[in-house]
């Protein structure tokens, strides 16, 4: 394993996630670094969605290399431990290569699972197979609330409406395996030296972002996108065809829904998608914060990269803790003009 640091750029979505990834990755080959992004989207692994995620267009990426998206069919479940895997085998190879790896993204289980000490429950073919025909036949809330009855700790942490979450939570409970997988161990420790850089966005402007975002990707094509990936079987995939503004897309193109309404549904959606993602991320105990939205972050979250050398030569284990640019779980943000 390479002790190369590790950048990591996490936040809400819209907050410019991949915009400072691509500066970060510019200022390091500015002074005579490689660098090599490695995705943290989870939908972005897909081979043609493209519009509903805000994926960087190739040719939009400045020469920077980037890993782990368009790796899986519409028709393929993403694993969040297949990702774990890969991604760390990514960030691997680039440090072995002299390059700095820079993971970013707004799936929080999947960044998580890449950055910190994160090992996953067993799995029962036969119990899922069980479960995943009972979410069929009665629905997320049902099975919410069975996990409320049996594990109400757990139940606090996974969302309602996630029916793959919630059969996973469940499959881990009658298993008798302590915990769950889509939650943080109690005392993270970094797999990885790493430098994580935390945006946040106010509230009252990121709502405004979000919803201009969504009608954006209708008028930009997104129905046309999701016509292709029908033909691609996007509708028989799993994990594909729920995503936020896809299942909406989906639901227009069988005249299930008006597009007004397919708009408005996925506008809400993200919305309550980017509460989570603040939620979670909140909960790492080492990140350095930044509000998109002051005249001068964007230097000084550049700075912290210049940092990465105080610790470079000194960083040997793979499970050392953030270097004292970081700060607690709570900070008061640092501004960052977007």
């Amino acid at each position: 394993m390479s002790t190369a640091p590790l950048v990591v750029i996490v936040g809400a979505t819209g907050t410019g996630k991949s915009e400072l990834a691509l500066r970060i990755g510019e200022l390091l080959r500015a002074r005579g670094e490689a660098a090599e992004i490695v995705n943290a989207d989870a939908m972005q692994l897909y081979r043609g969605m493209d519009i509903g995620t805000a994926k960087v267009p190739e040719g939009e990426r400045r020469g920077i290399p980037h890993h782990l998206l368009d790796v899986l069919d519409v028709t393929e479940e993403a694993s969040v431990a297949a990702y774990q895997r890969d991604a760390r085998a990514a960030i691997d190879d680039i440090g072995a290569r002299g390059a700095v790896p820079i993971l970013v993204g707004g799936s929080g289980l999947y960044v998580s699972s890449v950055i910190y000490d994160f090992r996953f429950p067993g799995r029962d073919r036969e119990l899922r197979a069980r479960l995943e025909a009972e979410l069929d036949e009665l629905g997320p809330g049902a099975l919410h609330a069975r996990l409320k009855a049996s594990d109400p700790e757990t139940a606090t942490k996974v969302d309602p409406a996630n029916g793959r979450r919630i059969v996973r939570a469940l499959e881990i409970h009658e298993l008798a395996e302590r915990g769950h997988g889509a939650t943080l161990p109690e005392s993270p420790r970094l797999w990885h030296p790493s430098l994580i850089i935390g945006l946040t966005t106010p509230r009252e402007i990121l709502v405004g972002r979000l919803d201009a975002r969504v009608t954006a990707m209708w008028s930009g094509g997104m129905l046309a996108e999701v016509d292709r990936l029908r033909a691609a079987g996007i509708e028989r995939g799993v994990t594909a065809s729920r995503a936020i503004g896809y299942a909406q897309a989906l639901a227009q193109l069988r005249g299930e829904l008006a597009e007004q309404d397919a708009i408005a549904q996925t506008q809400a959606l993200t919305r309550r998608y980017a509460r989570r993602q603040v939620s979670w991320f909140k909960r790492y105990e080492h990140v350095t914060w930044f509000d998109t939205e002051a005249t001068d972050a964007t230097h000084r979250a550049l700075a912290a990269v210049d940092r990465l050398d105080e610790w470079r030569s000194s960083s040997t284990s793979a499970r050392v803790t953030a270097p004292a640019t970081t700060s607690s779980s709570s900070p008061t943000p640092t501004a960052l003009s977007s």
